[in-house]
């Protein structure tokens, strides 16, 4: 199971569910909805801030670069 510190592997599975969006476009609030919904998410909701959102958003960017 995937908690909010799994930053890497929430970007990898993220670009892998989402292959045709640009993280560089993308809102938290979409992004953070797309998080919890990944089938090995397991965490609270609430703890995806911003600060973890975007260490998430620069690893997807990174994953595709």
């Amino acid at each position: 199971m995937m908690k909010w510190t799994d930053i890497g592997e929430l970007a990898i599975e993220l670009s892998e569910a989402h292959p045709d969006v640009d993280p560089r476009t993308i809102r938290f609030t979409d992004l953070h909805n797309w998080v919890i919904e990944l089938p090995a998410f397991d965490d609270e909701h609430s703890r995806g801030g911003e600060k973890i959102l975007e260490a998430i958003q620069q690893a997807w960017i990174d994953e595709m670069d």
